[in-house]
């Protein structure tokens, strides 16, 4: 099958969408523009629009026929608080805020898709469309689940999808089970004592145990993670002091954690602790470690990995759907939605860009109509019409 006619019909509606929700970018909790215009546009085409769901999240839900089946379709809407380096008609307006992972065009593709179903109608049952607030680390999956989202709108399952930069346009790729990383974010504070740098002697140097902390961790994964376990730690971060000349009396390290076993979560998580303490207490500092998850394991489940997959060789053909791609070490907040309902999440071709969280970054508008046709078939096949 190729791509639906009438989603095709509209892509230029869905990349002037695209290219608006790009110029004006809006990061995790703060997507009130972005919001109001996808609420505005559900309810003109006759869905029951619920907002505020997860602070500034939106449901659209639409039900045909007396089915009491149920879809869930999610796509992610905030940008990151980074400087656009392009030169395109439609960059950002805003400072330092950027559509640097595609997210605008997951919005727009997403609403092309609603748009569609509610001008054919063509299934038996309940859709819940879900626009999620902040993916980008600040958890708006959960905000919208302590919301009662599937409480709320009840779903039998829930697909996503994510572009990516480097698989071609047209190109799709999944696989069963584990797929993405989960994913923590740490913060370590040592203090020492404060001194002229001419007299390291009369302190004792956060930053001297800093450096060492930071070298020592990467033997968590080397020699504490099992080697047939993917696992990464980056110190991403470490700062300290703001003269030359001045011993600082704290310094501080950051960074993140990915695995895929919840063992490795804990072995990662113990021995952050054992190294940072044990270190900087061999220098004669005291370190503190806030270890925070969070992104769970994104775990496909079978029969709907099957689904999605056959749904994108339909459209694109078998040879562009690659059923088993490789382990993705990035992390994914949709993970939590998938630990609650069955569901799948697969990658489309975004073309030869430049990467995700990336200032010259920019979501491939050709993509736009194999995604919205890859929702709304969800939709039909799934609940599809006596």
């Amino acid at each position: 099958m190729p791509i639906l006619d009438q989603i095709a019909n509209i892509h230029p509606e869905m990349t002037a969408w695209r290219h608006d929700f790009h110029t004006h970018p809006e990061v995790g909790f703060e997507e009130q523009r972005t919001s109001a215009i996808v609420a505005e546009k559900l309810a003109s085409w006759g869905y029951e629009v619920h907002r505020n769901v997860g602070k500034t999240g939106v449901v659209g839900r639409l039900k045909v026929g007396s089915s009491g089946r149920t879809i869930g379709l999610r796509c992610d809407m905030d940008a990151l608080p980074m400087q656009e380096a392009t030169q395109l008609p439609y960059r950002s307006k805003t400072e330092n805020r950027m559509h640097a992972c595609g997210h605008d065009g997951h919005t727009a593709s997403l609403l092309g898709a609603a748009q569609y179903l509610a001008e054919t109608k063509n299934f038996d049952g309940t859709v819940n469309l879900i626009f999620q607030p902040a993916e980008e680390g600040v958890g708006g999956a959960r905000a919208m689940l302590a919301d009662g989202l599937f409480e709320r709108f009840p779903c039998d399952a829930v697909f996503g999808y994510h572009n990516t930069p480097r698989l071609a346009v047209g190109k799709f790729s999944i696989r069963p089970g584990p797929m993405m990383a989960g994913g923590a974010f740490f913060d370590i504070r040592i203090e020492g004592k404060g001194s002229h740098g001419a007299h390291p002697e009369l302190g004792i140097d956060p930053v001297l145990a800093a450096c060492h902390v930071a070298t020592a961790m990467q033997s968590i994964v080397s020699r504490n993670v099992p080697a047939v376990d993917g696992a990464v730690i980056s110190i991403t971060r470490i700062e300290g002091g703001d003269a030359y000349n001045v011993i600082p009396n704290e310094a501080h390290l950051r960074g993140t954690a990915r695995w895929f076993k919840p063992e490795a979560l804990e072995i990662i998580r113990t021995n952050m602790k054992r190294i940072a303490t044990g270190v900087a207490t061999g220098f004669g500092c005291q370190a503190e470690v806030d270890f925070r998850v969070i992104f769970a394991p994104l775990v496909n489940t079978d029969a709907e990995t099957a689904f999605i997959a056959d749904v994108a060789a339909e459209i694109a053909g078998e040879a562009n759907v690659n059923r088993n791609r490789d382990l993705i070490m990035a992390s994914e907040d949709f993970s939590f939605m998938l630990e609650k309902v069955p569901g799948a999440y697969i990658n489309i071709g975004n073309g030869d860009s430049a990467p995700v969280h990336n200032p010259a970054y920019d979501y491939n508008d050709k993509l736009l109509p194999y995604a919205a046709t890859l929702y709304a078939r969800l939709v039909e096949k799934r609940l599809a019409a006596a």
